[in-house]
This record gives structure tokens, C-alpha cells and sequence, in this order.
């Protein structure tokens, strides 16, 4: 893996760490924490969904016409489903918009790397096996999985029916997307013979392992284990293939950078501007290369580059921001959870496996 030089303070997070980092410090929906903490369960006292609003009309014809669901299967699915509020209020914080200084910390912490370590070594062959077939590094593999959910150990506590239901129903910010989910979820329940009622995850509807949405699962998901049938709540290996399968898919280029620092400020506007557009901005490596630094490693094929702006801890840093070019395998990781913040967690955990001696730690 190709990484270059580390700073030393280096998604699909769970309700726990938001009840109990964010009342203390926090961050954002689809990951963990490594303590042991209790489980919070979503709340049951909610309003039942109408289901005889137009858009259920819609959907069941949808589903009757396109997928060959029948009636009588989706009034029982259906029927008596509620509208989860806890789902609702988690999915308007803006947790990753947090400061890295608080980000950060919840995944770079001797436990995670350790426990990291652990399970490269545990896996090692498994991993080789994956790396040969899929093209990418066992460190990145294994850092989206311990972040996801702690190495497999918290998949979510949220029903993924109700949660998706109430999405769809609830949430017009990105209804059309849940509903696509949702019909998505369906599905692939009734192709793997899954009872749906029974399935848990985030309160964004991911669940398993890797933390797949519904769709995701249908495409990107493998069995690696020796069977014909995609595990990724139990397996191991099916979890770890398809994780590397999806980031494969994405653009992964095995042996080329991930970022590059940059210093604590920006020596030109073309950077900032590239910076402000987010995770969408980009600007050509030659420019980078030479207004801020010839310290820089070569893109691939020249590809542009983004900008990003890390926030220092303000009681321990004279700067308040450290600045890194993410890489075209950093957008890759980026794909599958959108935010920078989580880009740079996968990316500084997967270096610290890298670089710190297996032996050490175990």
C-alpha cells in the first residue's frame, strides 16, 4: 500500500456512540466505537404507516407488476409496519461534519489497532486469497470492516424493514433513494430465502459485516467461502470478498497513493476553491505539484486530485488545519461511505497496520 508521509494524531456510527460521545464529544452515523457499551434499542412507541397514501399505491403496483410480489404477501410485509422517530431524528444530524480531531479518535485507537492486527494475522491467507482475486490491499479490507463494525461485532440493532418503511415514507429529503432500497431489500430477501422480519442493522438501513445497503448487496456481494450463497452477516469470508469486490468495482489501483500531506496551509486559491467544492472538487496534480509541493507522489495517469482540510485539535496544535491531497484510490474509499472524514479514518487506520511491526502488538 502507498501512503505517504503520516501525521501522529492520524460510515454507512451507531446510536451508542452517538448517545455517548456526542452528549460527551461525538460523530457521525454508521460506525462504532471499540468499548464495550450497552445496546440502545430503537424506540417501539410509533404511529403505524398509512398505507393507503398514494405512494403505497404506487410501490405495490410496482411491485406487483414489475417484481411479481402478491398482494396478499405485501398486506402481511407491510401491515402494521411503524414509523420509527429515533431513525428520523439520528438521519438529521450531521455527525461527520464534526471536527477530524473528534472523528478520528473513534477509530484510531490502540484497541482498533490492535484488534486490526489481530485479525490480519488471523486471516492472513483468507486476505492473500482476496488481494490476488480482487486487487486490493488486506490494510484497506480490514480497516472499512473494523470501522463499519468493529471487525464484524456490531452490525446494528435497528430493523431494516421498519427502517427503510420509514425512510420511504418519512424522510422526503431522499425518499426516491429509500424507496429504491426498500423495493431493493425485498428482493433480495426473497432471493436468498431471508425472513426479512429478523434482519437488523443501521438506522440508514445497512446491515451485515460490510455494511451494505440493499442494493449494494444485490451488486456488489460474493461468496468466498466455498458455497454458492452470500453470507455477509456470518461469513467471514463472503464479508471481507465483498468488501474488497465493491471497492475493486470502484476504482481501486493496488501499489499508487491514497493521499499526500500538504502542510498547514494552502498556497493557492485554486486549492481552496477545490477544497470548498468538497468531496466532488478536484484539481490537476500538476497544479498541487507546483504551487504547494514537489514533495508530491505522481497520480496515475496524471489523475486530479482533492483537497482536504483537517481540523487540528485546537488544546494540543498551534495550526488549526492539516491539508492532504486525496488520491484517486482515495476517492475509491470514499465511494463507499461519502464523507471525507471517513475517508481519512479507513486510509490513517489502514497505515497503522501497515506500519507498526505485527509482532509488537500481538
Amino acid at each position: 500500500m502507498v501512503f505517504t508521509m503520516k501525521c501522529c494524531c492520524c460510515s454507512t456510527l451507531y446510536l451508542i456512540i452517538i448517545c455517548l460521545l456526542f452528549c460527551c464529544p461525538a460523530t457521525e452515523a454508521a460506525q462504532n466505537t471499540l468499548p464495550t457499551l450497552p445496546v440502545v434499542e430503537p424506540d417501539h412507541d410509533q404511529q403505524t404507516v398509512n398505507l393507503d397514501q398514494e405512494k403505497y399505491r404506487k410501490l405495490f403496483l410496482e411491485l406487483e407488476q414489475k417484481y411479481q410480489f402478491q398482494p396478499a404477501e405485501l398486506k402481511q410485509i407491510f401491515q402494521g409496519l411503524k414509523i420509527s422517530q429515533r431513525v428520523l431524528e439520528l438521519m438529521d444530524k450531521q455527525f461527520e461534519k464534526r471536527p477530524y480531531y473528534e472523528y478520528f479518535r473513534l477509530f484510531l485507537t490502540p484497541k482498533m489497532i490492535q484488534t486490526g492486527k489481530r485479525k490480519l494475522l488471523i486471516y492472513k491467507d483468507l486476505l492473500a486469497r482476496i488481494e490476488r482475486q480482487f486487487g486490493v490491499e488486506p490494510e484497506i479490507i480490514v480497516a472499512i470492516w473494523g470501522i463499519e463494525t468493529r471487525y464484524g461485532a456490531n452490525q446494528g440493532s435497528f430493523p431494516v424493514l421498519e427502517t427503510l418503511n420509514t425512510l420511504f415514507a418519512a424522510y422526503p429529503q431522499r425518499a426516491k433513494f429509500f424507496r429504491n432500497e426498500l423495493i431493493q431489500f425485498l428482493i433480495l430477501c426473497r432471493e436468498h430465502g431471508i425472513d426479512m422480519q429478523t434482519v437488523k442493522g443501521s438506522y440508514a438501513g445497512a446491515f451485515g459485516q460490510a455494511q451494505f445497503m440493499p442494493s449494494s448487496f444485490r451488486r456488489f456481494s460474493v461468496s468466498f467461502d466455498g458455497n454458492d450463497q452470500c453470507d455477509l452477516w456470518h461469513s467471514v469470508p463472503d464479508a471481507l470478498a465483498s468488501i474488497a469486490n465493491y471497492i475493486k468495482l470502484h476504482g481501486w489501483k493496488n501499489g499508487t497513493p491514497v493521499y499526500a500531506e500538504l502542510g498547514n496551509t494552502l498556497k493557492d486559491h485554486r486549492l481552496q476553491t477545490a477544497m470548498d467544492q468538497g468531496r466532488k472538487g478536484r484539481i490537476p496534480w500538476q497544479v498541487v505539484w507546483s504551487v504547494q509541493t514537489k514533495d508530491l507522489p505522481l497520480s496515475p495517469h496524471s489523475m486530479p486530485l482533492s483537497v482536504i482540510g483537517l481540523e487540528l485539535d485546537p488544546k494540543t496544535s498551534e495550526q488549526a488545519y492539516r491539508y492532504v491531497a486525496g488520491y484517486p484510490n482515495f476517492h475509491t474509499i470514499t465511494e463507499y461511505n461519502h464523507s471525507l472524514l471517513y475517508g481519512m479514518a479507513v486510509s490513517e487506520l489502514a497505515e497503522q497496520f501497515k506500519e507498526l511491526e505485527l509482532h509488537k502488538e500481538l
